[in-house]
């Protein structure tokens, strides 16, 4: 017995309202989320693979990109929503991520430069 649905035609089928699918109204449709909610996915058409969701809302992203609707970068990239590589030294950088918009590197200490590759008090890069 479904719990959401609308009205039934002559021969016994169920109307289901907006979003809401299944022979007894017990689901969701495709592009959609949360039952009995159902709501959109509206996953982003850049960093998403396509407009499908998981049941939580989850949509399905590109290796760069993060997110619930893939709308941002993923650790390691910048620049949404063409979403880069960081390319942080990896000896110079804190964790070889980057800020989300710049692509500034956190450099260790003594370390300088968007990707942390110079000594900060010398014109020298790595390895010193």
């Amino acid at each position: 017995a479904g719990t959401q649905l609308e009205v039934c035609d002559f021969l016994g089928k169920c109307l289901c309202r907006s979003g809401v699918a299944g022979l007894q109204c017990d689901g969701c449709q495709p592009g959609h989320h949360s039952f009995p909610a159902c709501q959109e996915c509206s996953c982003d058409a850049v960093g998403s693979m396509e407009n499908t969701c998981g049941p939580r809302g989850q949509c399905l992203c590109h290796s760069n990109y993060a997110g619930l609707r893939c709308d941002q970068c993923a650790p390691g990239y910048y620049n949404y929503p063409s979403c880069l590589p960081c390319q942080c030294s990896h000896d110079g950088s804190q964790h070889g991520t980057c800020e989300s918009s710049s692509g500034q590197c956190e450099c260790q200490r003594g370390i300088a430069g968007r990707r942390c590759d110079r000594c900060l008090s010398a014109a020298g890069s790595f390895p010193y």
